[in-house]
């Protein structure tokens, strides 16, 4: 791939190696620097006049560069009930001089609506299709749940793609993150209970969803999630719940996290971030990425 220079920024730099490898690719040459005011600094050591960049953003604008995409895997403030922080993530993106951005599973498609720049949303479902398919031998009898009604539309696609029914969890809050009452929508006696989620932070709803399974016949309980921000109480929460295992995609780092929880486990989502890229720098269609 000529003309293009792949730069990692501090948040997950194994994820960015794993990336430059698909695509056979180095690094660029980068040095990040935290001040004693805590102030940050970052120093191009790569010749970047007129390449197609990647995440550096305002560096690589000072550095000349034509083009410069932002790839963020897990888009931050991506909450329902954050959308202002979101539009100000938007707009310092836009300003510091980020041309298109790249992330994926957003919480909200409309936070697409939020940038003044080409955004486009990829989806992990081929990952989480591949790993159901590997890694539980029964999951011809699986049912595939929602831990809320909100991501109906994942789990129907999910379903559908594997041809094995779905169900719902509908529930009930007194307040942010604290889960009142769940009802099962849906049959899983004598299955295994699959639940898939886009966002998992403190995992209380998850977590509920999987001791609510059993009860209903499930015979095993697996969770497949996008993004494992895992705060708070999530690691004893996961540890405790009648989960046989829960997996994550590498959007964020999790070694740390695995280390205190033998049931998270990662799948790895370099793939499809390296054909995003990939397609992007040939002036490709990114739409078939884009699609649940």
């Amino acid at each position: 791939m000529p003309n293009i220079v792949l730069f990692s920024g501090s948040s997950h730099q194994d994820q960015s190696q794993r990336v430059a490898d698909r695509l056979g690719l180095e690094l660029g040459k980068v040095v990040t620097k935290k001040f004693s005011n805590q102030e940050t600094s970052v120093e191009i050591g790569e010749s970047v006049r007129g390449e197609d960049l990647l995440i550096m953003i305002n560096a690589c604008k000072i550095a000349s560069s034509s083009r410069v995409t932002a790839v963020i895997p897990c888009f931050p403030y991506d909450k329902s009930r954050a959308p202002i922080s979101v539009k100000l993530v938007a707009n310092m993106l836009s300003v510091a001089g980020a041309d298109h951005i790249v992330t994926m599973d957003l919480y909200a498609s409309r936070i697409q609506g939020f940038f003044d720049i080409p955004v486009n949303n990829l989806y992990a479902e081929p990952a989480v299709l591949q790993w159901i398919r590997e890694n539980i031998a029964e999951w011809k009898n699986c049912i595939i749940v929602s831990p809320d009604a909100g991501g109906a539309k994942r789990v129907t696609s999910i379903a559908d793609r594997l041809n094995v029914e779905f169900a719902l969890i509908h529930k009930e809050r007194k307040k942010v993150n604290e889960v009142d009452q769940m009802v099962l929508v849906g049959d899983v006696k004598d299955h295994v209970g699959i639940l898939v989620d886009d966002m998992a932070d403190t995992c209380s709803t998850v977590c509920h969803a999987a001791d609510k399974l059993p009860s209903a016949g499930a015979t095993k309980v697996y969770a497949v999630l996008t993004h494992g921000i895992f705060s708070g109480p999530a690691v004893s929460g996961e540890n405790n719940a009648a989960f046989e295992a829960v997996v994550v995609t590498n959007t964020i780092p999790q070694e740390d996290k695995m280390k205190h929880c033998t049931k998270i486990q990662v799948t790895d989502i370099s793939m499809i971030l390296a054909e995003a890229i990939r397609r992007a720098h040939s002036g490709e269609s990114l739409w078939v990425l884009s699609q649940q």
